[in-house]
């Protein structure tokens, strides 16, 4: 199985600051196209929040709009710059997600369990797991503790460095954290919000941040007030579900313009540059 993660798209309105400064709506597309051509095809795809910028049911058309060329299945869960019923509303015909309440569900459709966790605070930056959720959540690990398992949120449930993101970070991680190590079959918690690729050992499972589809934040580790946004690379992740051995292995996918090329196809160089000193295969 192949499970792709993309994250805080952040689509806007025509013409407004997102698509002057970011082009988010065009690197969304960009997302889109390079999913459809990978092979193998993803077998679903987790949106992990922060689809629009506002929230506003202008924003979620475009985003539907865009999203329509995905050729796999589609979850999606709420981020900080959402707006939830409105979420709701833009994404009525998926019947995933609950008619009321939090945004989180859990999809048993395939060989690893997806249960997306709803962080959203509305009208605020930060994100939360309060006790109903945290609730919601140990019920659906205790139902199957024998199924591998992916959860996916917006906020990452750790701290991550980057001083002023993790000042927004997720109130409620020190219960999450209990929960998720009283149940082994958690492999991997995939999280967005930060715009860039992280990862780190999690309440004896790893928990990972994907980039964003258009802008990432600046790797500005020492402590700072700042946040600044940089047009590095967009990427995907890709998990990778190794059936046979019970593994899941984490790829980054990179989403640029450029064509991929191969330099050296196991047996020989594809260019006409003569192979590095010391080069040897393997």
């Amino acid at each position: 199985m192949l499970i792709a993660q993309i994250s805080d798209t952040h689509v806007g309105l025509p013409g407004g600051q997102l698509d002057r400064n970011y082009d988010t709506s065009g690197h969304l597309e960009r997302a889109v196209n390079h999913l459809n051509a990978l092979d193998p095809n993803p077998d679903c795809v987790l949106l992990t929040g922060d689809t629009v910028d506002v929230g506003t049911a202008e924003e979620y058309a475009r985003l539907r709009d865009i999203l329509s060329g995905l050729a796999a299945p589609l979850y999606v869960i709420a981020g900080n710059h959402d707006d939830r019923e409105a979420m709701r509303r833009a994404f009525a015909d998926h019947a995933y997600l609950p008619r009321a309440g939090f945004l989180q569900y859990t999809i048993d459709d395939w060989p690893v369990r997806l249960v997306g966790l709803d962080t959203h605070i509305p009208g605020e930056s930060g994100g939360e797991l309060c006790a109903e959720r945290i609730a919601w959540f140990a019920a659906e690990l205790a139902q199957t503790p024998e199924r591998p398992t992916i959860v996916f949120m917006h906020h990452p449930p750790f701290r991550t460095g980057l001083a002023t993101m993790d000042s927004i970070g997720l109130l409620g991680a020190d219960e999450f954290a209990r929960v998720v190590a009283q149940h082994d079959q958690v492999r991997q918690i995939i999280a967005g919000h930060i715009h860039r690729p992280i990862a780190t050992a999690f309440a004896g499972t790893l928990a990972t941040v994907c980039p964003s589809t258009a802008h990432q934040a600046a790797l500005d580790l020492p402590p700072t007030t700042r946040v600044a946004a940089v047009m590095e690379p967009p990427a995907a992740t890709l998990l990778y579900w190794d059936e046979d051995t019970g593994t899941l292995v984490h790829h980054l996918s990179y989403i640029g313009e450029r064509p991929m090329h191969t330099l050296y196809d196991g047996t020989q160089w594809l260019l006409d540059t003569p192979a590095p000193a010391g080069f040897r295969e393997g």
